[in-house]
């Protein structure tokens, strides 16, 4: 199964550009969903402290669950934090039509029913970025598709299950 139109193009400066544009948008979404988890776990905390958290009896766990959120939610930000500084010192190369899929590569993939662009990246896997051509989807290679396409090179065919349902790829380009 071959869906690729044409041969594989060079990989250009362009494509570093666009990719650095790309990581950009990655690490403002992050950065947002960062401040937010800070922002819940603050006023979580602040709840969890509040006179009114104070337990009624002994079956009242009102202030250990907003405790366990408060904490929760610091720690989501801490991942976040450790995944924008990670991204942001990432750096990025250009990929070849012959060159094997790694991290920081933008993949063109194509199915029986559409063609979709992913991102593979050590962080912020599920975001989806618009980069103004259309959504770049980020996988990382703990995903099935980003271990799936770790290797790969252009014109590589791929199958996976997804949601019970099997699905074809075809690898139509890697910058």
């Amino acid at each position: 199964m071959h869906l690729g139109q044409g041969e594989p193009r060079q990989a250009t400066l362009a494509d570093i550009v666009d990719k650095r544009l790309l990581l950009e948008k990655l690490v403002e979404k992050l950065r947002a969903e960062r401040d937010a988890a800070n922002r819940i776990a603050r006023d979580t905390a602040e709840a969890a402290n509040h006179p009114e958290a104070r337990p009624e009896n002994d079956k009242d766990t009102r202030k250990l669950e907003l405790s366990y959120l408060a904490s929760g939610q610091a720690a989501r930000a801490r991942e976040l934090e450790t995944t924008i500084a990670a991204l942001a010192a990432a750096p990025l190369r250009a990929f070849g039509p012959g060159d094997a899929i790694a991290l920081g590569a933008l993949v063109t993939l194509e199915s029986a029913d559409k063609t979709e662009r992913v991102l593979v990246c050590s962080g912020g896997g599920g975001t989806s970025i618009d980069d103004g051509e259309g959504v770049v989807r980020v996988v990382t290679p703990e995903a099935p598709l980003g271990r799936a396409l770790l290797g790969k090179t252009s014109g590589d065919e791929i199958e996976l299950v997804i949601g019970g349902k099997k699905r074809e790829f075809v690898v139509a380009g890697v910058s």
